[in-house]
Parts: C-alpha cells; sequence; structure tokens
C-alpha cells in the first residue's frame, strides 16, 4: 500500500507551478483551453477580496466567477457576490437582494453556502434562511433562488419550508434531471449531529426529506479534524473548546444520475445513495435506506465534484489538498498546497479546469477563541484534469 506521506510529498512537487495573474484568467475562469499545460499542479486562478468567508463558489460558461458567504453572523453584509476581474466581490444580484428581511422572506437572501448552474447556464442559489447562521430557519427564508444571468434578475423561487427542521442548516446542492425532469438535491447538515438529504422536483415544487438521522447523514462522534497542524475546536461563550459537529455536507452526482454521492462534514467515511428512489412517493425511507452504500473512507473533507469519468474529487481539508477517488474505489492525492486552506467548494468547466475555493472557515472568530485570523483575499486555486464535467456538477 503506498504510504499517504509519499503522496502528498509528489502531489506537493506537482503544485509548484507559477500563480496566474487575474488577468490571464480572464473574467475569472479560463476562456479557451490550453492543451500544452499538463494535467495537475495547482495555480491561483483568482484572489477575491470578499468581505466573508467564501465557501461556495460556481462559475458560469462564460467564465463569470460567483462567491457565496454565508451569514455567519449579522455584520456579514453580502451573502452572494459576483467575482471582478480585479478579485473584486460585488452583491448579486444586487446590493437590496443581499439585504435580509424576514419580512420579505422570499425577496431577500439569508444565509447562501452555495450555487450551481444547471445545464441551461442559468444559476441556482441555495439560501438556508438562516439568522446569523444559527437557530430556527426564517419561516419562508428557506429557499432555491432561480436567476437569469442575461438579465440578472431571479425567474423562480422554489420553498423548502416543507423539508426543513427548527435545526435545519442547508449547505450544499446539485441539480440535474431524474426521468426526465428537473431535480435538485441538497445537504442539510443539522445544527448538531443530526443530517438529512432533500430531493426538490424543481418542475412541481416537491420537496422529500430522506436519510432523517440516518447513520450516513449524522455527524460522526470521536472525530477529530486537524486543519493547519491545529485541532479545530469550536468555542461558544464561556464554555470550554468543543469539536464542531456537522452532518450530510458534500454531495455530488455520478455522471448518469443515478447515485449520489455524500459525506458528513464531520466524518472520513463517503456513501452513495440511489436516486430513484429519493423523490419517490411510494418509496419508503426504508427502502429509500436499503440503498445507501458505505464506499469508505476518504479523509476529512468539506466539498465533493465528480467528472465525466465518474471520479469523485475530495477536499482534502486536513492536507490542504485535493484528493480523487476513482471508481474502483483507489483514492489518490492528486495537487496540494499551501495556500489551499480548508479547502471547500469544487468547480469543472468545459475546458477541464478543476476549480477550487480556499475559504479559511479554521481561521474564522469561533474557532480561536473570538480571534479572526482570516487572511483576506481567499485564494481561487485551479489545476488542469483530464475530464469533462457532469451537468449539476
Amino acid at each position: 500500500m503506498t504510504d499517504r506521506r509519499t503522496l502528498l510529498t509528489g502531489a506537493l512537487l506537482l503544485a509548484g507551478s507559477p500563480t496566474l495573474a487575474a488577468s490571464e484568467a480572464g473574467s475569472g475562469a479560463s476562456s479557451g483551453a490550453s492543451e500544452s499545460r499538463p494535467v495537475g499542479g495547482l495555480e491561483l486562478a483568482l484572489a477575491a477580496a470578499a468581505p466573508s468567508t467564501p465557501t461556495g463558489l460556481a462559475i458560469s460558461r462564460s467564465g463569470r466567477v460567483f462567491v457565496m458567504m454565508p451569514r455567519f453572523t449579522a455584520d456579514v453584509p453580502i451573502t452572494v457576490g459576483e467575482v471582478m476581474p480585479d478579485g473584486s466581490v460585488k452583491p448579486y444580484p444586487d446590493a437590496q437582494a443581499n439585504r435580509p428581511d424576514p419580512g420579505r422572506p422570499q425577496a431577500s437572501l439569508f444565509h447562501v453556502p452555495n450555487g450551481v448552474f444547471d445545464r441551461d447556464d442559468t444559476l441556482w442559489l441555495l439560501d438556508a434562511g438562516l439568522p446569523e447562521g444559527k437557530g430556527a430557519p426564517v419561516p419562508g427564508g428557506a429557499k432555491l433562488v432561480q436567476i437569469d444571468l442575461g438579465q440578472n434578475r431571479v425567474l423562480r423561487v422554489v420553498p423548502l419550508d416543507s423539508g426543513i427542521t427548527p435545526t435545519s442548516s442547508l449547505n450544499d446542492l446539485r441539480v440535474g434531471s431524474r426521468d426526465g425532469r428537473p431535480v435538485a438535491y441538497i445537504t442539510d447538515q443539522g445544527q448538531g449531529e443530526e443530517g438529512a438529504i432533500l430531493a426538490v422536483d424543481l418542475r412541481s415544487g416537491l420537496v422529500m426529506r430522506r436519510l432523517d438521522g440516518h447513520a450516513s447523514t449524522k455527524s460522526q462522534k470521536g472525530i477529530v479534524k486537524f486543519v493547519e497542524d491545529r485541532p479545530v475546536m469550536q468555542t461558544k461563550g464561556d464554555g470550554p473548546p468543543q469539536h464542531p459537529k456537522g452532518g450530510a455536507n458534500g454531495i455530488a452526482l455520478s455522471p448518469d444520475g443515478a447515485r449520489l454521492y455524500y459525506a458528513p462534514l464531520m466524518g472520513r467515511r463517503l456513501y452513495a445513495v440511489e436516486t430513484a428512489g429519493l423523490l419517490d412517493p411510494k418509496a419508503s425511507d426504508a427502502e429509500v435506506a436499503a440503498t445507501v452504500r458505505d464506499l469508505g473512507e476518504k479523509g476529512m473533507t468539506g466539498g465533493l465534484t465528480t467528472d465525466s469519468q465518474d471520479r469523485i474529487y475530495l477536499s482534502l481539508q486536513e492536507h490542504n489538498a485535493v484528493g480523487r477517488r476513482d471508481p474502483d474505489g483507489r483514492i489518490s492525492v492528486v495537487a496540494a498546497d499551501p495556500r489551499l486552506v480548508w479547502a471547500d467548494t469544487f468547480w469543472i468547466t468545459p475546458d477541464r479546469w478543476l476549480y477550487i475555493s480556499a475559504a479559511q472557515v479554521n481561521r474564522r472568530p469561533e474557532f480561536n477563541g473570538g480571534r479572526d485570523l482570516q487572511q483576506p483575499p481567499y485564494a481561487i486555486l485551479r489545476m488542469r484534469i483530464d475530464a469533462d464535467p457532469v451537468d449539476g456538477r
């Protein structure tokens, strides 16, 4: 068996490629493939001057780059922004939409951890509806918001209230199709140990809550997470530091849409569930749970994504690295970089660039005794891969 340290050493050697100036990245994403570039090796695509922790990342086909900044505290000015070529971040779709208003929950954005583009290149934002990152979601605040990039306007809002609980914390999503209908899959990591997966029929608005409290969606007990050579410990008030909790977090779709891959934030194992039963009202929770597969150890991760070869990319947060799981179960470290602090969200562009955000979550005040150790701007790194993206990412 190959030693993990050997893999990491090789990956670090690959990571020594020179950084890109923002101008080379165009509006953020590369506009054309460069076949002479080797596969592998992380380089800086953009340095985003985000006003808060940018966990989410989505890139349009035309190269527009968007970051999502969960409103962990009331002083977070915006929760969705577009990254400009110079790295500045402007509110998206506008400043008014980014002002949380419980009186207009369908028209304002509260706490957006992530967003994705669908096959029509419209942007879907996931709003967890949380006031200041915790507490019960604002009534009507949890929703999916579809935005047309051509006119920068909201096309549709899909309420998610019927699929959440008072302790929900919606985290990540994928959009795709199932039996010819548009669907969305969402992870609920919860605000404690419990998690779940939501399946949404984007045509009818039906929301199904699945695997609620299932072992695969729960925060795993006894897990210690190390980032930047330190255990990640959370402090609340005058209480002692505690290990954070987090259920179902990262999520990805197989190329054929038949399987949904996911993992708890606090957990080292990867799971898959068949999508056929997730939106089937006739399928019982037990029948859905029977299709869950434990795919084994994968390290401590945040975001996941898949490519057209059904390989799963892993944000190896403890190693500032990118891992990849092949369909046969083999996992390798394909790149690493000290700038990749709290690797979070992946995005694959049509010209075969794999982008990943470095969110610096472990440097937030709640993990450092009230001290904010984040160092903006936040790196968005990228590397060449040898496969295409999957619809719905």
